[in-house]
């Protein structure tokens, strides 16, 4: 079977190259009557007979070289449906060589010709060839391009600058592309009425949904990499009441880098309606401080554990030692960052850090410069239905973890907490308030610069809304909001993590530093402007039900308690609260006690009442 299919290829790559050759053996006789023509414009009886003679008689000669030529320079065996400049090239080479080479034969054999003959010749004979080779890509891809707008996708571009341009260029220049562009929007009035590569700027973003209708679009392109994300968020909030799917370029470095085309494109997230611009931190700080340390990330497999292990693997740590108690976790980050950093000193350990002894002995055979303690357990609804486990892990996980820290040396101590520990309704929150007065109280009394970093809540993380609210939209709905007035403070987790990292750099001891979240966002708008970036109606295609608040959850999160205050650091995104006096005395007493409560299994309310002797500001709401 495969020797009959090779008979039959060769079979038709004969009958090819025999109608190429077929076709040059004219091009050859057309390229020298019309050279001699063109020089003699008056017609053919104003030709000269010896020179009509000349041509007569090299005219067979000229047949055999430039076939022979050609055949050097491959143009019977190049894939002419994939030509480009290279074929080009050899087209013009070929064609002059052939040209050189009778003109050569001519002067040798002293047969009068003009001379401008030669040139002539040459041009004519590339001229034809050409035709011959490129008509066939020519007319393949315009079919292909028939086929492809047979089931076309309408689409307008917002923003007529340099990525806009290079956007339509490579869309109306590609074979495959199934995009046809029916108009551009763009806010400068100078551009409006004006056409780019043949499209037209209808107008600014008054005109989107106008536009829309008239041009029966179905994608829209924000290639706008430059524009703050103030007006980003502005236009696509004018987009998303449409029913075009929506498309961005990720950022202006792709401008900067040339990287502008259709492959960067990507779907736009709900994290783009914001409406804040992205939060940029000092890296030099950053990189002075981790650079050549041997850092150490308690939770390193989880979303902010494995962010701050992708963010302090590029700032050239002497060692980067990744904890976690879910191997899988560990794993994956694990095999992502020896691919990327294959420089890495990496190492990667499973352990829990509720275990003493494994800490301990952790710490003193790797002596970390700096510790992120990331691990915790962070469901809220979860962790009210198991309170003792979320003592156990985050309470006493941190004292742990930190007790190891300070007697093995550790230069800096860094704990993740959160805007719930603020005025806390449930255990979570409650016990991650717990873990910011453990690390202020050791920062007294050990040399290592305990500060905790208190943040809300991170799009895509492990747990979060939007994550669930994509995986019920895959699933037809309906999306599960628990109030519709519930508010929360969102950031992403790069922009958290980069945060945190900076607020490392600015620790001088017993801080709790707290990230400017920007504006709160309702959940329920979240979720309705996934369900439009979806392409789907609110109400029609994908209904919203409301279940209810959970237990320990309130309609609203804090990022500072009333009596500690604030101050300013060197980033406006970060500031400093101010410790709150603990009796160290009583605070450790009921630590132990707490411990024993939390180990005893005993009943919910004996935990949630000691709890509320720690931390004055619990009160526990259940729904």
């Amino acid at each position: 079977m495969m020797e009959k299919t090779k008979n039959i290829f060769n079979f038709q790559l004969f009958y090819r190259r025999t109608a190429l050759i077929c076709y040059d053996v004219a091009s050859v006789c057309m390229s020298s009557a019309f050279a001699v023509l063109l020089r003699y414009s008056d017609g053919l009886d104003a030709i000269p007979e010896h020179f009509l003679s000349t041509v007569w008689n090299m005219l067979p000669i000229d047949i055999v070289i430039t076939i022979a030529v050609f055949m050097m320079f491959k143009l019977y065996s190049s894939l002419w449906a994939f030509a480009g400049i290279n074929e080009l090239q050899n087209i013009a080479a070929g064609c002059f060589c052939s040209a050189a080479i009778s003109g050569v034969i001519m002067k040798i054999m002293n047969m009068p010709i003009p001379r401008s003959y030669y040139f002539l010749y040459a041009i004519l004979l590339i001229f034809f060839t050409f035709i011959s080779r490129f008509s066939y890509r020519f007319f393949r891809n315009l079919k292909h391009k028939q086929q492809n707008r047979k089931n076309s996708t309408q689409v307008m571009i917002i923003g007529a600058g340099e990525a806009g341009n290079a956007i339509i260029k490579e869309i109306i220049t590609s074979n495959y592309s199934t995009m046809v562009i029916r108009c551009i929007i763009d806010d400068d009035p100078n551009k409006q009425g004006h056409y780019i590569q043949g499209i037209k700027v209808v107008g600014g973003r008054n005109k989107i949904i106008e536009a829309v209708d008239l041009y029966e679009i179905n994608e829209i392109i924000v290639a706008m990499p430059a524009a703050p994300r103030v007006a980003i968020r502005e236009i696509l909030q004018i987009c998303k009441e449409t029913t075009c799917k929506l498309r961005s370029l990720p950022g202006i470095y792709q401008l900067v880098n040339g990287e502008v085309n259709v492959s960067k494109l990507r779907d736009v997230e709900v994290e783009d309606l914001l409406g804040r611009e992205s939060i940029h931190v000092d890296l030099d700080s950053i990189l002075g401080y981790v650079s050549g340390k041997v850092v150490l990330i308690t939770g390193g497999g989880g979303s902010i554990g494995s962010e701050l292990s992708r963010q302090i693997a590029t700032h050239k740590p002497k060692q980067l030692i990744i904890v976690d108690i879910y191997e899988n976790n560990a794993y994956d980050i694990q095999q992502e960052l020896l691919t990327k950093h294959p420089e890495l000193n990496l190492v990667v350990l499973i352990a829990s850090v509720r275990n003493t002894r494994r800490m301990y002995a952790i710490f003193d055979t790797y002596h970390p410069d700096i510790v992120y303690h990331a691990a915790a357990h962070k469901h809220v609804p979860l962790m009210e239905s198991s309170p003792n486990e979320a003592i156990k892990n985050n309470v006493f996980g941190t004292w742990k973890t930190a007790q190891a820290a300070a007697e093995s040396g550790v230069k800096k101590f860094v704990m993740i907490s959160t805007d719930k520990a603020v005025n806390p309704t449930n255990i979570m929150g409650a016990s991650k308030r717990i873990c910011e007065m453990i690390v202020q109280t050791f920062n007294k009394h050990y040399e290592t610069e305990f500060v905790a970093v208190r943040f809300g809540n991170v799009l895509g993380s492990n747990g979060s809304v939007i994550p669930l609210f994509k995986k019920q939209i895959a699933e037809g709905g309906p999306i599960t909001v628990t109030h519709p007035d519930i508010i929360r403070y969102f950031m992403t987790i790069p922009e958290a993590v980069s945060l945190v990292l900076q607020a490392g750099a600015y620790a001088k001891g017993g801080e709790i530093f707290i990230l400017d979240m920007g504006e709160p966002v309702k959940i329920l708008d979240l979720a309705k402007n996934l369900i439009r970036l979806s392409g789907y109606k609110v109400g029609e295609d994908i209904k919203i039900e409301f279940t209810g608040l959970r237990p320990g959850e309130k309609l609203f999160e804090e990022l500072l308690m009333g009596e500690e205050g604030l101050q300013d650091t060197a980033n406006r995104m970060i500031h400093v609260g101010k410790p709150i006096h603990v009796d160290e005395m009583d605070f450790f007493r009921q630590l132990h006690e707490l411990k024993e409560l939390s180990e005893s299994e005993c009943a919910e309310e004996d935990i949630r009442s000691k709890i509320k002797e720690i931390v004055p500001t619990y009160n526990h709401r259940e729904q």
